[in-house]
C-alpha cells in the first residue's frame, strides 16, 4: 500500500451539492497522480515501465499539464496558450520529451502545478457551472468539463497505477 488510510490525503467523497461533488472529485483524482509519483527519483519517473508503450509516470505528468492547460486557458478562458509539450511535429511530446533529468522532472512538476493552480482559480471564480467555452466542436459548459477532467485523470491514473507497480512494486490506493 501506498500510506496507511489515516495518512491519505484524499477525501471520503462526502461533498455537498454539484460544485463541490466535481471540484472534490477532480482534487482527489489529482491527488491521486502525486501519489502514484512520490518518493521516486528522475530514472524512475522516466521509465517506460511496459514495453513498448511509451507511457512513463513523468510523462503522464507533463500530458496532463497540457490537458488541463488546453482546457481551462484555452476552451474555458479563450486564452492564446499553446501546448507547453505536444508540438504538430510530435504529438507525444508530453512522452517523448519525459527524460531522467532531474530538471526535466522539477520543470515538469511546476507547470503541472501551475495549470491546476489556474483551473482552480477559474473554477472558483466562475459564476456558476453553466459558464461555457469554446471548442471545435461547439461549446461545453464548465460542469461537463470537470466531469471530463475526472474522467481524464481516472484514466491516466489507472496507467499509472501499472506503471509505479511495475517500476517499485507498490500497489494500492
Amino acid at each position: 500500500m501506498f500510506l496507511h488510510p489515516d495518512e491519505d490525503p484524499r477525501t471520503d467523497g462526502s461533498f455537498d451539492g454539484e460544485r463541490a461533488t466535481l471540484i472534490g472529485y477532480l482534487r482527489d483524482q489529482r491527488l491521486t497522480l502525486q501519489l502514484k509519483c512520490a518518493d521516486l527519483d528522475a530514472a524512475a519517473l522516466a521509465r517506460r515501465a511496459v514495453p513498448p508503450s511509451n507511457l512513463s509516470l513523468l510523462g503522464l505528468v507533463r500530458h496532463l499539464a497540457d490537458v488541463e492547460r488546453g482546457w481551462f486557458r484555452r476552451v474555458m478562458a479563450g486564452q492564446d496558450a499553446p501546448p507547453h509539450y505536444r508540438s504538430e511535429a510530435d504529438r507525444d511530446g508530453a512522452f517523448n520529451g519525459a527524460v531522467a533529468d532531474p530538471e526535466v522532472v522539477a520543470e515538469a512538476w511546476r507547470t503541472w502545478r501551475d495549470e491546476v493552480a489556474f483551473a482552480e482559480r477559474f473554477v472558483e471564480e466562475a459564476p456558476d457551472l453553466g459558464v461555457t467555452g469554446i471548442t471545435g466542436n461547439g461549446t461545453i459548459a464548465l460542469r461537463e468539463l470537470l466531469v471530463h477532467m475526472i474522467e481524464e485523470y481516472a484514466r491516466h491514473n489507472g496507467h499509472a497505477d501499472l506503471l509505479r507497480e511495475r517500476v517499485d512494486g507498490r500497489v494500492g490506493q
